[in-house]
């Protein structure tokens, strides 16, 4: 293609002296010229329509700019530097064609634009055939529902694992959302019963009748384990209540002490231990259940030497704890070492820290460094 100077000649003629009609046809012309050779063209003759294109649309009115767009968006090889500036257009017009179909943009024009533009064209992206991960969290994170709804129910689009997390949240107040996210076929089994969990049971229906017959079976089996854990979790609260009615009564009769704890300790009552514990060192139910369940074994010492419990007390507490099987010897010895090291002023201090902590950020933090915590 020996074209490059009279293409560039011509294009100069049009830009410093001609009318706009005449730019316009030179547009024209040399689109056509292009679009007749697209799939034999070297990639060096790509890059001369790439610069020809460049010196024109600069001062190519709003509507012939969406028209190029719209011709140039599904060619496989069009010229990539144009399509960049096409996609970057604030007019949507003209961006949206190339943002919809054109392979030529790579992720990272995709994210720029969809950082920096409109809702709109976060919308003709969400509508491409193919779209990355990296693409879609940007999507998520800036896009408004519409964005979303169509991002959700693109097959194309792929989602890191933080990208289907954000949906199920925002599926929580949306049933549309959670019926769209529900039968995507990537979406991890993890999230999917989450999204379960947290649906209406109108969703739920909607989900079992809109889905495959394998798909149905999956919804059902996942609906049965969810309602078996609520009730699961039910019974558990009934226990820990009347633990907590009969402990408290003990404590008003006068017999509960450390002697009352250790046996519910042997006996494997945990809700019992846990309430008896809580009494005696004047410390929340629940704060002291999180403290048996800490991975930091270490952190269970505290309430105990709160309340001034022997050794081989806390020692039968550690061992048969719900979240201590396969306690070692020598993190008993550990233990045993730290707890004799550990003042009761100390723990009590705390402990006290503990609480104020859970009272003012309605969480606990197992994790402060007991020289921070003091």
């Amino acid at each position: 293609m020996n074209t490059r100077h009279s293409l560039i000649s011509e294009l100069e003629d049009a830009i410093k002296s001609g009318p706009m009609d005449r730019r316009l046809e030179t547009l024209r012309r040399i689109t056509d010229l292009f679009l007749t050779g697209a799939d034999r063209f070297s990639d060096e003759q790509i890059a001369v329509f790439d610069d020809v294109l460049g010196h024109l649309i600069d001062r190519i009115e709003t509507k012939a700019l969406a028209q190029l767009s719209r011709r140039l968006a599904p060619i496989e090889r069009a010229p990539a530097e144009i399509i960049r500036r096409l996609a970057h257009a604030d007019a949507i017009t003209v961006a949206a064609p190339v943002l919809a179909q054109s392979g030529r943009l790579t992720a990272d024009d995709l994210i720029d634009v969809a950082s920096t533009k409109s809702q709109a064209h976060l919308l003709a992206i969400s509508g491409r055939t193919r779209i990355e991960e990296l693409v879609t969290d940007v999507l998520l994170q800036r896009g408004d529902r519409e964005v979303v709804h169509r991002l959700a129910s693109n097959s194309g689009a792929r989602f890191s694992e933080s990208g289907f997390e954000t949906l199920v949240k925002k599926s929580e107040a949306d049933g549309d959302l959670a019926e769209i996210v529900g039968l995507r076929r990537d979406i991890p089994l993890r999230l999917f019963r989450e999204l379960l969990q947290r649906a209406t049971e109108t969703v739920r229906s909607r989900l079992l009748a809109s889905a495959s017959p394998e798909n149905q079976e999956e919804i059902r089996r996942v609906l049965s384990t969810i309602a078996n854990h609520v009730d699961r979790e039910a019974t558990v609260a009934h226990d820990y209540a009347g633990a907590q009615r009969s402990v408290l009564l003990m404590q008003r009769n006068g017999t509960l002490n450390e002697a009352a704890l250790l046996e519910f300790a042997k006996a494997n009552r945990y809700a019992e231990m846990v309430a008896a514990l809580s009494l005696l060192c004047s410390a929340p139910f629940d704060l002291i259940d999180h403290l048996l369940h800490s991975e930091r074994k270490e952190v269970f010492l505290i309430p105990c030497k709160a309340a001034g419990f022997e050794w081989p007390t806390v020692r039968t507490i550690l061992s048969n704890r719900s979240s201590a099987h396969g306690m070692s010897d020598q993190d008993l010895d550990q233990a045993r070492a730290d707890y004799i090291n550990l003042s009761k002023a100390t723990a009590q201090r705390v402990l006290r820290f503990w609480q104020v902590r859970q009272a003012a950020a309605k969480q606990i933090d197992t994790q402060v460094p007991l020289g921070l915590a003091v």
